[in-house]
């Protein structure tokens, strides 16, 4: 009765974990549906965004700033360090979705060995604290409900080291959504930007008068372009997340259903075992007892 008795723990263990994966199935789906609500009301913003910029270009077309590359190509005078913003979340049980991303993450630091690496999630600090990769500790941002505000605390952090010189460039590794079915980690270069792809021939634009002028203006534009970059990578990549989770949960409620009918049936041979077991023991004693009977 021991192996009856032990197989009826792990079904009730088994099924104790089915509830709490399905139910972070369930959280993970409310999540994600929010999630992809506030990704596609940023769309608009970036096209807009980027029609200012280009009609900046466009009323003075020698107009040169630091945060885009320069017009002869030459690349502006810096430190030579980049910057390196890794999009992760803040807790595991989400497939290979963190893997993929610290994997990119090794892949870069490769490439720029003097980089300076700028962490988002828990579980990404936590990686690079652990195996020993230099990172800002100071830089404690969580990936969870990405908000607009948090977005420009990182962008004016990361703003204020690359116009002081600090940073020649600073690189972007997140996960794209691509509507749930193709995820994909990127690593984007957040700046210095390349105005042309802001500017494209054939484009029309109103003529305006700036003030106080174009530049001081672009300042402010390119400002709010960063920030709402940072935004979407965090909103895509907590897309990303969820739905990884989601497809991690459903896979594990699979795999227990999987387990809990194998575990039914070697439950219900042990039993049947157990009680052929008792009734041949009775048989036997039974016949036993007659055989006593009949020699009395």
């Amino acid at each position: 009765m021991s192996g009856i008795t032990e197989i009826k723990h792990r079904i009730a263990g088994i099924r104790d974990t089915k509830k709490i994966t399905n139910a972070m199935y369930l959280i993970a789906s409310t999540k994600v549906r929010k999630a992809k609500n506030d990704l596609d009301r940023t769309r608009p913003y970036f096209s807009a965004m980027q029609k200012e910029i280009a009609g900046l270009f466009r009323a003075e077309e020698d107009l040169e700033s630091v945060y885009f590359y320069p017009a002869d190509g030459k690349p502006r005078s810096s430190s030579g360090v980049s910057g390196i913003l890794v999009v992760t979340a803040d807790k595991g049980l989400a497939g290979a979705y963190n893997q993929n991303v610290i994997k990119r993450a090794h892949r870069l630091i490769k490439e720029h060995p003097d980089a300076k690496l700028f962490v988002v999630g828990a579980y990404g600090r936590q990686y690079f604290l652990n195996h020993g990769v230099p990172f800002e500790r100071d830089f404690d941002y969580t990936a969870q409900n990405p908000t607009h505000h948090r977005a420009r605390e990182i962008c004016d952090i990361l703003l204020d080291r690359y116009t002081a010189g600090e940073l020649d460039e600073i690189l972007v590794i997140y996960t794209d959504f691509g509507g749930g079915r193709a995820e994909k980690v990127y690593e984007s270069r957040l700046l210095p930007l390349d105005r042309g792809d802001f500017v494209s021939e054939g484009e029309h634009h109103a003529e305006f008068e700036y003030e106080p002028s174009v530049s001081a203006l672009l300042e402010k534009v390119v400002h709010s372009y960063v920030s709402g970059f940072v935004y979407s990578a965090l909103v895509d990549s907590y897309c990303c997340e969820q739905n990884a989770r989601m497809v991690a949960m459903l896979g594990a409620d699979k795999n227990a259903e999987e387990i809990l009918s194998e575990l039914s049936l070697e439950f219900n041979r042990v039993r049947q075992a157990a009680i052929t077991q008792e009734i041949t023991e009775v048989t036997s004693g039974a016949r036993s007892m007659k055989r006593k009977g009949a020699k009395q």
